[in-house]
């Protein structure tokens, strides 16, 4: 067997064919049925429901110290946890100066305030003038010597809400715009005191500082009232996915205006009219 070499045997290799044309068919109805797919899932998922984008809501509830009301503040909460809300609640003596000025740097994308609201009016005698600028309360005590600056800059003003109660501080569309620190990027306000949007000072203050709209009534209002009308308007906004007009018309249509004052819902500014929630915090 010198010199006899033995042939190594070959492995067989198929010949390359390209993929059939049902193949490349499959192929393509998978990668439509994935994108169709994570489309529904974006569509379907709240807004800022995701790990790296939580959407924050507060509700600030200046009037708890004199008027609570817990069945309105865990409905209106148990709304906004649905939607996909982290809620955070802040009520009576927390509802300070200092509490306003902080507030647009806590990143909330829904800010309600129940608290009690107005026209500044000055009283000399038995006259008394309304000023044209509206004011939110506080609960601190009012003082001379507190927030020299913004109180000669016009931003603060002294408010009680009738004979015998105290004295507090209350805060203007100034103050928003030279005080408060940071920005309502794209965030919902709503005001549930009293005519918060007879005039557009204090609604122009929180658009001017990033807010996309502001809901409020344009008159005196009853606080039995509000609490009543601010969940209805919520749910139009968080389940029935309506349109801030349409929120505002059912509210008007279904819960009505004030029946004692007369009060209606507003909101600012009109271009926000038909955007859904979800489109006013994107």
């Amino acid at each position: 067997m010198h010199g006899l070499k033995t042939k190594k045997q070959a492995k067989y290799s198929p010949p390359k064919r390209g993929l059939p044309w049902f193949g490349w068919l499959a192929i393509g109805l998978g990668i439509v049925a994935i994108i169709a797919f994570a489309r529904a899932s974006s569509e379907n998922k709240p807004v800022g429901s995701s790990d790296t984008c939580e959407l924050k809501a507060a509700i600030v509830d200046q009037l708890y110290s004199l008027q609570p009301n817990q069945g309105f503040i865990q409905q209106i909460t148990q709304e906004l946890e649905n939607y996909g809300f982290e809620v955070e609640l802040y009520q009576g003596d927390e509802i300070t100066v200092d509490f306003y000025g902080s507030l647009p740097d806590k990143g909330y994308k829904i800010i309600i305030f129940r608290a009690h609201s107005g026209l500044l009016s000055h009283e000399e005698g038995s006259h008394r003038e309304v000023t044209r600028a509206t004011c939110l309360f506080t609960n601190e005590p009012y003082s001379k010597v507190k927030h020299q600056r913004e109180q000669l800059n016009g931003e603060l003003a002294r408010a009680r809400v009738t004979e015998g109660y105290p004295i507090v501080f209350a805060i203007g569309a100034r103050f928003i715009n030279h005080s408060a620190e940071g920005e309502f990027p794209n965030s919902v306000i709503i005001v549930m005191g009293c005519s918060c949007l007879c005039i557009e000072d204090l609604a122009q203050a929180f658009i001017d500082k990033g807010a996309s709209a502001y809901l409020a009534w344009d008159a005196v209002v009853d606080l039995n009232y509000v609490d009543k009308a601010t969940p209805y308007l919520l749910r139009q906004l968080c389940v029935d996915k309506a349109t801030i007009e349409e929120a505002v018309a059912s509210t008007m249509d279904i819960v009505g205006p004030d029946p004692k004052y007369k009060a209606t819902l507003r909101y600012f500014p009109s271009q926000s009219g038909d955007r859904t929630l979800r489109e006013l915090l994107d």
